[in-house]
């Protein structure tokens, strides 16, 4: 039976033990709202061995390696916070976007956890995850302009209150990770691409290896990385010396830096035209990792007239105390679910956007938010 939701909304500093498996981290933490925000734990299982042979993740063996290791992880999360299942007020798990075989363990191990201990069960969505992991460690009060950029999700959003986002852009097509990724494949790194091609641009030089910018002249909010992915990976074949790698590391992501800054600035012209209060711009997401990308957005926010943060590397990437964050204010306001939550593979966190205003053609692949 679905788990009641409570009467009233709750006033007391709630304990929320968080589940984020939706990718190929296994993640839980445990994380204190009340006043403020406090982590207790943190525990982050990655596969990066297990998908390096085939320079990418593969569903399956993500969701095999999710339901090898999630009762250890959860445990290890517990123990960290000094804390039993009897302590915990309420229990969240990410419940999409993802793969849908990893959303299934994490969901599965929440939903048990919820009916063995009679707490309540919150599903979340990955994506509002990611647009809260600014609030664990900074004055970050509602509502805000949130870039989430990762390896699946592109997106600039309003993020009104809690569960309320209003998407201003997005991906036409590749996420900005995903480019990342793509390109430093191309370029013979080792998989997780991203930080390796962002190691190997440190001593290049970005105006050797002249890169399309995609979408200059459109003045919208949205992205587009494929033309410039594929543009990179031709003129990776043409590398002949070290140097040269490094040059087109260096360019590829200047260019990737260069459109989320100059889409964000947009994006905070446009934010500022409705709103009278909240010029504050956030980033998120793996992407969010990237010093280069830091630097181009602190910068952007500072030329418009916005407050910049961002999370700290740790809580960049997928982590489950982002999902206990947003679990507990939902719990916070009564908004519970009932253990016949569904895990979903896509889950807009803007459903009227999404509905009104899609970014693909029905029966095509596309972004995946």
């Amino acid at each position: 039976m679905p788990h009641p939701s409570p009467a009233e909304p709750s006033t007391k500093p709630l304990v929320v033990l968080g589940i984020e498996t939706s990718c190929d981290e296994t993640a839980a933490a445990v994380v204190r709202l009340g006043e403020g925000v406090e982590t207790l734990s943190s525990q982050i299982g990655v596969q990066f061995d297990q998908h390096r042979p085939y320079g990418g993740v593969v569903p399956e063996i993500a969701a095999r390696a999710h339901a090898e290791v999630i009762d250890q992880v959860i445990e290890a999360a517990l123990h960290e916070a000094g804390l039993g299942y009897g302590d915990l007020d309420g229990v969240a798990a990410a419940a999409g976007p993802g793969l849908i075989g990893g959303v299934m363990v994490g969901l599965s191990a929440a939903k048990a956890i919820a009916l063995a201990r009679d707490i309540p069960l919150i599903a979340v969505n990955h994506l509002e995850g990611h647009a809260v992991s600014v609030r664990l460690t900074e004055a970050a009060p509602y509502p805000y302009l949130l870039l989430l950029a990762s390896g699946g999700h592109c997106q600039l959003l309003a993020v009104e209150g809690v569960g309320h986002c209003v998407r201003l852009g997005s991906t036409l097509d590749d996420a900005a990770g995903e480019a990342f990724d793509k390109i430093a494949k191309s370029l013979g790194l080792p998989y997780p691409g991203g930080p390796a091609l962002e190691k190997l641009a440190l001593e290049g030089d970005p105006a050797r290896a002249r890169l399309p910018k995609m979408l200059a002249d459109r003045k919208s909010c949205d992205f587009s990385f494929s033309g410039l992915k594929t543009a990179a990976a031709r003129r990776a074949e043409l590398c002949e010396t070290e140097a040269d790698r490094r040059d087109l590391a260096a360019a590829a992501q200047a260019a990737i830096a260069d459109q989320l800054a100059d889409k964000s600035a947009i994006a905070m012209r446009l934010y500022a035209e409705s709103h009278s209060t909240g010029r504050l711009f956030a980033v998120a997401g793996g992407v969010a990792a990237n010093g280069e990308v830091r630097r181009k957005l602190a910068a952007a926010a500072e030329a418009a007239g916005f407050g910049f943060v961002a999370p700290p590397l740790k809580f960049c990437t997928d982590n489950a105390a982002m999902i206990a964050l947003a679990g507990a204010e939902r719990l916070q306001r009564g908004l519970v679910d009932g253990l016949d939550a569904a895990a979903r593979p896509r889950w807009p966190l803007d459903a009227e956007a999404a509905r009104d205003r899609p970014l693909h053609a029905p029966g095509r692949k596309g972004a995946k938010a």
